[in-house]
């Protein structure tokens, strides 16, 4: 089932107007998992880092030992091509993806240079900005590098990030706040975390266990740049029952207000809505460059 609606699909070179069936039942991304993702947004005319995303997946690819076929350059060349297809309003979130389509001897290993390709455009609407969500604890904790390939956007890792979901779903919330091996907190089930405290914005610092994603490191620097101070800290639970606001950060909806924590109550607060605004200003300045 599709997240989205009016979805394209490029796949073997041309843009396709459906939501095409490209993976074959013994492709070993089907069988044993190898496949690779990133995301990207086209919003009011532009698509912010939208090269960053494309080089990522590539670097997912390889570090799935999947052979990457599309250079960067290519692949935001194939984008732009398929958003032409939309009207100039509509709202995208663009997924380049690769997954493998033969094992090795064994068959569990990816054969090298066996790969496959496809692009997804599905409109989907960016939140509001004052859609908010509420989180809690998980048992289910992030794994390490020794674990699974955390070094990937791969789609292997999403079970794992679905049953934390699930679980603080049936607890009442929005969202989980989730453990690294040690203890500290990661991440959310679906985002990268911030949390404000004293006028200050700390987030967890990337320690192996997360992606530090792209649109955070955008926030980042947005924040700095407008004379904010910005810690990547080693942050514990109560760290965040003791903050001022947080927020979640990920490419699909780029800012998200938390207004709970397992009982600890935050303000839809001034730093979480600048955040906001600084990064539309970026994104639109990038239209008019």
């Amino acid at each position: 089932m599709a997240t989205g609606t009016n979805i394209k699909t490029y796949f073997e070179g041309s843009w396709h107007e459906s939501d095409l069936s490209i993976i074959r039942a013994a492709d070993h991304g089907a069988w044993l998992g190898s496949s690779v993702f990133d995301g990207a947004r086209y919003f009011e005319g532009v698509t912010p880092d939208l090269e960053a995303h494309c080089a990522r997946v590539n670097r997912s690819a390889e570090a799935l030992m999947i052979t990457p076929t599309m250079t960067t350059e290519d692949m935001v060349a194939a984008v732009h091509e398929g958003l032409k297809l939309y009207d100039k309003s509509a709202t995208v979130y663009i997924r380049p993806m690769y997954w493998a389509l033969d094992g090795g001897d064994l068959g569990v290993d990816p054969k090298p240079g066996a790969t496959g390709f496809t692009i997804c455009l599905e409109e989907i609407p960016m939140a509001p900005a004052d859609k908010t969500t509420t989180l809690t604890t998980t048992r289910f904790r992030r794994p390490v590098m020794e674990d699974a390939v955390v070094n990937a956007k791969a789609g292997c890792l999403y079970p794992n990030n679905a049953r934390m979901l699930i679980e603080a779903r049936n607890k009442g919330y929005g969202n989980a706040l989730v453990a690294d091996a040690l203890g500290n907190v990661a991440e959310s089930a679906t985002a990268n975390v911030f949390m404000v405290k004293d006028g200050e914005v700390f987030t967890p610092t990337p320690n192996g266990t997360f992606l530090a994603g792209i649109t955070r490191a955008r926030h980042i620097k947005n924040l700095r740049e407008n004379g904010m101070k910005v810690h990547e800290s080693v942050l514990s639970f109560d760290d965040f029952r003791a903050a001022d606001e947080v927020f979640m950060s990920g490419n699909m909806m780029k800012v998200t207000p938390v207004t709970e924590f397992d009982g600890s109550h935050y303000q839809h607060g001034p730093i979480t809505k600048q955040v906001r605004e600084m990064y539309w200003d970026w994104a639109l300045s990038e239209r008019v460059a």
